[in-house]
């Protein structure tokens, strides 16, 4: 099952922003967490691989 989803430009005078959002439900299905850093790995221009780098901050926080 896929989402289509628009890849947004955001062009200001000295640089540009790309912005891609994830749908709440692809969101849901990874049970992301707010502040969780995750790693674009391009494997070629047609393909894009998403992996998690560590786990959320607020997983550190529960764990002290």
């Amino acid at each position: 099952m896929g989402f289509p989803t628009k890849i947004q430009l955001i062009k200001r005078q000295k640089s540009e922003q790309w912005y891609i959002n994830f749908p709440a439900a692809v969101a849901q299905a990874m049970e992301f967490d707010k502040g969780e850093i995750v790693e674009w790995v391009i494997e070629d221009k047609k393909n894009m691989v998403l992996k998690r780098k560590s786990k959320s901050v607020e997983e550190d926080k529960k764990k002290l």
